[in-house]
């Protein structure tokens, strides 16, 4: 049987529609019996009407949070907008030249750059996929293309919901040549037949490549951290292959990391 002990992909109340503390969260996947667990806010247009670098320092605080809590390790993480069909994330063109308490920087800094250089990991995803209507295959699958490229990007997040057409062969076989995941998203499945029959294309297409994929819930509050039923149950239906599995144990997850160039945290 399938098991996930880690749940990479979660919300807090920073990310405006979720519900839950940090310390919620932790504590919901502790009582789980979660060896690993990631925080993961949305990094994205749909937080702030207005870019004021303030509104981020959420992310460039992470060093205050311990990396064992309640028995679980913890990452700091951000999912991340893909905003374009090159593959560039939110804030990639956003410059600013003052700091958290509005001292002047000696340079210009970029915000995704920023963000990303205080995050272990980044999932990639698309929310608003207005910037792919008209255009051809092979552009919008350069948009999941040009996202892997990230070094710090790891996982792709919910491509089966995200709507947005691709080669998905092409994308597959470009993220397990850079070792990067796909995601199985237990908030894409269920009672949304679409969504759960593109979900299933993808799981059985990873199996046939060989393709590592994470479990996660996606959740926006603290009682569905480490639920999976619906992803098991379609995993378990079309018989993956537990070592595709990333999530599977803390140690899968962090060779995943290593893997991907994605340095460790140490949680001693």
């Amino acid at each position: 049987m399938l098991k996930s002990l880690c749940d990479v992909h979660t919300h807090t109340l920073y990310s405006r529609h979720a519900y839950s503390t940090i310390e919620e969260n932790v504590r919901s996947a502790a009582e789980k019996g979660l060896e690993l667990f990631g925080s993961t806010d949305h990094f994205s247009s749909m937080l702030f009407p207005t870019f004021d670098v303030r509104n981020y320092q959420f992310y460039f605080n992470y060093k205050s949070w311990p990396r064992v809590w309640h028995g679980v390790r913890l990452l700091h993480g951000c999912e991340a907008d893909i905003v374009d069909c090159d593959g560039h994330f939110f804030g990639y063109d956003v410059a600013y030249a003052r700091g958290m308490t509005q001292e002047r920087l000696s340079r210009a800094c970029y915000l995704n750059d920023a963000v990303f250089s205080e995050c272990d990991y980044a999932i990639a995803s698309i929310h608003n996929r207005e910037f792919a209507e008209g255009q051809t295959l092979v552009r919008t699958t350069q948009a999941y293309l040009g996202a892997l490229e990230n070094d710090r990007v790891l996982i792709l997040g919910h491509v089966g919901r995200a709507g947005v057409p691709f080669d998905l062969d092409e994308v597959l076989t470009a993220a397990k040549e850079r070792h990067k995941l796909i995601e199985i998203n237990e908030h894409s499945l269920g009672d949304m037949p679409e969504r759960s029959k593109r979900c299933r294309e993808i799981a059985e297409r990873c199996a046939e490549l060989g393709v590592k994929i994470t479990i996660s819930s996606d959740a926006h509050i603290a009682p569905a951290i480490g639920e999976f039923k619906n992803a098991y149950a379609l995993l378990e239906e079309i018989h993956f292959p537990e070592e595709l599995v990333a999530t599977r144990s803390a140690e899968a997850f962090l060779e995943a990391m290593s893997e991907a160039g994605l340095a460790v945290p140490d949680f001693s």
